[in-house]
């Protein structure tokens, strides 16, 4: 017999459907991604290779929200109450995935950045030098919450039928704020800055012109990056907001079932828009939904 019990309210149902439809298409969306790059000559790239990064990272934070949606709506229509075996390690997974996803983000914008500032030093642009910082960043979003673990911090939340950091004005908060988010979003920024900076003082110089729109078209990617990365923070914003406001006062009692609709939501909205941006990824995608279009075009040609 459950020491605690929630009532359960009538928008708990289409709030879960809405999480694991969105988290169900967003990893559907990364595997056909994924597949696209591994099977696709065109596509073995350094740049496609952080694009599957990035895929590999989304899918992985997909699923952990997956599986947590999915517990969730199990346990409230059974009126289950109490912490599951796997509850701390779905929240471990989603703390490792969203570390990874965001530092992808990094990851790409110092590529752009190596080779406009850095255009000689060819190992800064080698596929072996950029596999080992992926791997360095998987290995730090293993780490990362380990500091969780030693310290106790991730507890079951009842009402919301998961397991989580506490939000409120704490180390671990702070630890996870500064970390997942702060550090790459400022990483991306700085350097999105720093080549336009650096772009507009080219062209106040005499330069060559393939010099010129080289930068360019590597700030444009970086702006690419800068934008996929804000619309996943910008559409998770009610998380923010909670976090923010537990620092002064006690969040609202059902504040993570609200908050990570939108993150799930922001995660298929930002995988459209990884499509729309990377042109090799979405003229693959265009020549696999109009085949016969292609064949047509070919034979005139």
């Amino acid at each position: 017999m459950p020491a605690t019990t929630v009532f359960v309210e009538s928008w708990f149902l289409p709030i879960e459907i809405i999480k694991i439809v969105c988290t169900f298409l967003t990893s559907v969306c990364c595997v056909i991604y994924l597949c696209i790059i591994l099977l696709n000559k065109t596509c073995h790239t350094l740049p496609m290779m952080l694009t599957a990064n990035t895929c590999a990272s989304t899918l992985a934070f997909a699923c952990s929200m997956l599986s947590t949606s999915i517990v969730t709506i199990q346990n409230d229509s059974k009126q289950i109450y109490d912490q599951d075996l796997l509850c701390v390690s779905r929240c471990f997974a989603s703390h490792a995935s969203a570390f990874w996803l965001n530092y992808s983000f990094s990851i790409e914008a110092i590529y752009r950045y190596v080779i406009v500032m850095y255009p000689t030093r060819l190992y800064l642009q080698s596929i072996k030098f950029h596999t080992i910082i992926i791997c360095l960043s998987w290995l730090c979003g293993i780490l990362y919450p380990v500091v969780f673990l030693f310290l106790g911090s991730i507890v079951y939340n009842v009402d919301n039928q998961i397991c989580q950091v506490p939000l409120g004005l704490s180390f671990p908060m702070i630890y996870a704020a500064l970390y997942v988010y702060l550090i790459p979003l400022s990483m991306t920024v700085f350097i999105y800055f720093r080549l336009v900076y650096y772009v507009k003082q080219m062209s106040k110089r005499i330069t060559p012109i393939y010099v010129i729109s080289r930068a360019q078209r590597e700030l444009r990617m970086v702006q690419h990056t800068v934008l996929t990365s804000v619309v996943l923070i910008s559409l998770g914003a009610p998380y923010t907001i909670f976090i923010v406001l537990s620092f002064f006062h006690s969040a609202p009692q059902y504040h993570f079932r609200l908050a990570y609709i939108s993150i799930d939501i922001s995660l298929l909205l930002m995988v459209i828009v990884l499509l729309y941006f990377n042109e090799p990824l979405k003229t693959v995608v265009k020549k696999k939904l109009h085949p016969r279009a292609n064949t047509v075009m070919a034979i005139i040609a």
